[in-house]
This record gives structure tokens, sequence and C-alpha cells, in this order.
């Protein structure tokens, strides 16, 4: 639901030149099998070895599975956003929100 969220206002990110980008701890071909069954239009990382899960700190408990937060990253490479808890229907709306705002107040 929320990949699909943000599929289908991929026009709207890009008119702000933003990029959508996700990352999972499946496997490429799990990825890759999702993104052609959502006909997703952004990327979607497959990261089975945990590097970029445990470079942003979102490893949950167990160990095996990312957390879901959202990132908020700006052309500068500064992270002007993290949200914690997401609701996957409502999400992308409330980026894309955020986007608009920061890049109206000239953060980036």
């Amino acid at each position: 639901m929320e990949a699909c969220g943000f599929r289908d206002r991929f026009e709207q990110f890009a008119q702000l030149d933003t990029v959508v980008i996700g990352i999972s701890t499946d496997t490429l071909d799990a990825q890759t099998a999702f993104s052609q069954k959502e006909k997703l239009n952004h990327p979607l990382f497959a990261d089975p070895d945990l590097k970029a899960t445990r470079a942003f700190g979102v490893l949950s408990a167990p160990g095996t599975l990312a957390q879901r937060k959202t990132f908020v990253i700006d052309k500068q490479g500064l992270i002007r956003k993290i949200y914690e808890n997401v609701t996957p229907a409502t999400h992308p709306e409330e980026v894309l929100a955020c986007v608009r705002e920061k890049l109206r107040q000239g953060e980036g």
C-alpha cells in the first residue's frame, strides 16, 4: 500500500525535483517481483546483507528486518526529517507535503 502510494505520486515528487527510493531487507529477486507486480516507478533496493539497514539505524530488535521509517534527505545529503511512525495509507501524502514545505522554505 505504501509503495503504491509513492508510485501514484511519482510525478508530483518529480515536479519537486525529488527522488523516492525504497529499501528493504528482501532479496533482489523478491524486490524485482514486488516491483513488477505493483508496477512501481521508483527504485526499490534490496539490502539482504543489512548494510544500509544498519547504516540508517533501522534494524529491528530481532536483527533481521528493517523498521518502517522514512528519511527526507536534501541535496546536500542532510537528513531533514525522519518519520518514525508510518501509516502506510497516508504516509506518501504526508511526505509529499513535507517536501513541498521544505522546498518552499529553501531548505533543500
